[in-house]
């Protein structure tokens, strides 16, 4: 009966291959073309590199999905692979993506002073320092951090960096811990037994994906009205629903062929993951054409960039009625922008980029490290007092044993007599 199953799904699946490939090969042909011409017209019109090198990390996301998603569908053998470098971008373009909030904002500066000032309105804290010397600034507490974000001021932005951070880092562990468990044949994938590591996975990364998206979505709450000159909803849903909707999408496919909705067929599994994806990043694709728009880009400011020019041009014209001529004056006005090129803008994102990675990962693990640290000093600290204390108390017994055999022995010696 098992092998008229598997020869059942194995039917199935080369029915269903290479039509499977071929539209799928379709859509992400049509994500990688419209992802990269956007891409390009970033890097041709790198007028803001503080947000435009965000950008681009958050759209290049739509050809690595489609690309991995591809090759796996028409390798299956690359499928594990090709998932590892999947999540470990999707990880990083979550971050980028709250990089490029910060940036929109005035960069962290200007995102802290905004915090703080509509904390201290909120409640009613004067912005002045020594106005008053009796004053305690409120500590910030997770109570609050669910029910009002935007009292937390600057602690807002330190607890968003840290849920973006610590999922970039458990998913890039995750990642290759997986890789490991397949090497021993002991990852499973899609496959919910308690002997295998997927299980486990899935439910930290859950937790970890979750609690990000919503620091997120608590920093986007308190900061939407100062981003409304960039429409931060669209770009948030667009994003946020290839994140989302890919994940749960996955985890989804795994319980309907654990519950035997689906055949419990690995490729069949991984190829229906890879197809959809492959579809979805060609929409996404065609989203991000408007969400993420080079417009805004087309104008630069004069006073960070380039030098302003004035051109006036004078026009005598001499009127029939009139014996004097009259005087047209035309002034023109230009903003002469800095060449960019594109290994100047590729050149910018890596380095600047890749520091800014590096620093706000140290700063995480430091952050995480820091009250463990605290909690090992204390509990030190603690044993060795009450040691301490012990020691104490047995040398005060002792010394009140020996006061009391010397008493005896006193008394012993005035009766003996």
């Amino acid at each position: 009966m098992a092998s008229h199953y598997a020869s059942a799904h194995e039917s199935i699946y080369r029915d269903l291959y290479q039509p499977a490939v071929i539209i799928g090969a379709c859509f992400a042909a049509v994500a990688l073309v419209l992802s990269i011409f956007l891409i390009f017209q970033h890097l041709r019109l790198y007028t803001k590199p503080t947000e435009q090198k965000w950008v681009v990390a958050v759209v290049f996301m739509v050809p690595v999905y489609a690309t991995e998603s591809i090759l796996s569908l028409w390798n299956p053998k690359l499928s594990l692979a090709c998932d590892i470098l999947r999540n470990c971008y999707e990880a990083f373009a979550l971050y980028s993506f709250g990089s490029y909030l910060v940036a929109c904002l005035g960069g962290e500066r200007r995102v802290v002073e905004l915090l703080e000032n509509q904390s201290g309105k909120l409640l009613n804290k004067p912005l002045v320092e020594g106005t008053d010397e009796n004053h305690t600034e409120p500590h910030w507490s997770l109570r609050n951090f669910f029910l009002r974000p935007c009292i937390l001021g600057k602690h807002l932005l330190n607890i968003e960096k840290f849920g973006l951070v610590q999922y970039m880092i458990l998913k890039t562990v995750c990642a290759f811990l997986a890789l490991v468990l397949e090497i021993f044949g002991v990852y499973g994938n899609g496959k919910f037994k308690w002997y295998y590591g997927y299980p486990y996975m899935a439910v930290v990364l859950n937790f970890s994906q979750m609690w990000a998206l919503y620091c997120l979505v608590q920093f986007y709450n308190v900061t939407h009205e100062r981003l409304q000159p960039i429409r931060p909803l669209a770009k948030f849903i667009s994003f946020k629903a290839i994140v989302f909707a890919t994940w749960w999408q996955g985890v989804g496919i795994a319980l309907l062929c654990a519950f035997g909705v689906l055949p419990k067929e690995e490729r069949l599994q991984t190829g229906l993951q890879d197809f959809l994806i492959c579809i979805e990043m060609a929409i996404a694709a065609v989203a991000h054409m408007f969400v993420f728009s080079t417009a805004p880009y087309h104008y630069i400011w004069a006073y960070e960039y380039g030098k302003v020019t004035t051109e006036t041009t004078k026009t005598k014209l001499k009127l029939e009625e009139s014996d004097t001529p009259t005087v047209f004056e035309r002034k023109e006005t230009q903003v002469k922008a800095p060449g960019t090129s594109v290994t100047e803008s590729v050149q910018d994102i890596v380095v600047d980029g890749g520091q800014r990675v590096v620093k706000d990962v140290v700063l995480t693990i430091n952050q995480a490290i820091g009250p463990v640290e605290k909690g090992v000093e204390k509990g030190v600290t603690k044993i060795h007092e009450t040691f301490h204390q012990r020691t104490e108390g047995s040398e005060s017994g002792d010394q009140e044993i020996d006061e009391q055999v010397e008493m005896n022995l006193t008394r012993e010696t005035h009766m003996d007599p």
